[in-house]
């Protein structure tokens, strides 16, 4: 039987942040200056940066000039964060709970976090109430189905026989992560003016650094899974994981790595 998604979540990642800033965060920050953007933050602006991580979002809002207060669920990231971005208002909390009274913030961004919550009306009811009348939201996740880049591991994992464990739940996002349906979520949180465009990009690494940073790291759900298998099972995904990142090979000996994402935008 499955666990509960946000005990998953929350065991997931606990102790992951220095993997994750190595190697998904590199990934991610792609998004930084256009969610800040799509959330209006300019200098002044007081913002929630909400699932901060190595705290990318916060070190860019505030080189913009604006007020940062920041949330992880992970004590691990909180520190990670802070020891990235000196004096940063970080908090620890767990989605929908937020520890700051209504209508406190101009702006919310949360940076691939939204994806990865259990009861995503929930939360975006919470975000919504954070806001001041006038304040925006923005949000990215990734594509549903993952594909690309963020798919090698998996296609790896699958082309090895590896079946996926009766007890590792599955993302509620699965049903929201592409446009209309990310944009008919928001909607029915209350908010006016959504907006969701896709986003693709390319992550340049090295195809050793993506393996050991996310598979062998025990990086998101796909991580936790290669990492519950045996020597030899993990040898076998390692060869499916070469034969199909080779096709990402660049002629320097790194791999280009496509991502596919969703910016949403929206005014409370």
């Amino acid at each position: 039987m499955a666990k509960d998604f946000d005990l998953f979540e929350w065991e997931l990642w606990a102790g992951r942040a220095s993997a994750y800033e190595r190697g998904f965060a590199q990934v991610t920050r792609y998004l930084v200056g256009p969610l800040l953007d799509a959330a209006g933050v300019a200098d002044g602006t007081r913002l929630l940066d909400v699932g901060t991580g190595p705290g990318l979002v916060s070190a860019a809002a505030l080189a913009r000039g604006a007020k940062v207060s920041a949330i992880d669920a992970d004590p691990d990231m909180i520190s990670t964060a802070q020891g990235n971005v000196p004096g940063l208002d970080a908090r620890l909390a767990v989605l929908p709970d937020l520890p700051f009274e209504d209508g406190t913030f101009d702006a919310v961004a949360g940076n691939f976090v939204i994806n990865n919550v259990g009861r995503p009306g929930a939360v975006l009811a919470a975000l919504r109430a954070a806001l001041r009348p006038a304040g925006r939201i923005a949000l990215s996740c990734w594509m549903m189905p993952v594909s690309g880049g963020l798919a090698v591991v998996a296609e790896a994992t699958e082309a090895a026989g590896v079946p996926w464990p009766d007890d590792v739940p599955r993302s509620p996002f699965l049903d929201h992560g592409e446009p209309v349906a990310f944009r008919r979520l928001m909607v029915e949180a209350g908010f006016a003016d959504v907006a969701v465009e896709e986003v693709t990009w390319e992550h340049v690494t090295d195809p050793e650094e993506w393996w050991e940073s996310g598979a062998l790291a025990r990086v998101g759900t796909t991580g936790f899974i290669v990492g519950r298998q045996d020597a030899a099972t993990v040898r076998r995904i390692k060869a499916e994981y070469d034969r199909i990142i080779a096709g990402y090979a660049t002629p320097d000996g790194k791999v280009a790595l496509p991502a596919h994402a969703l910016l949403a935008s929206a005014a409370r």
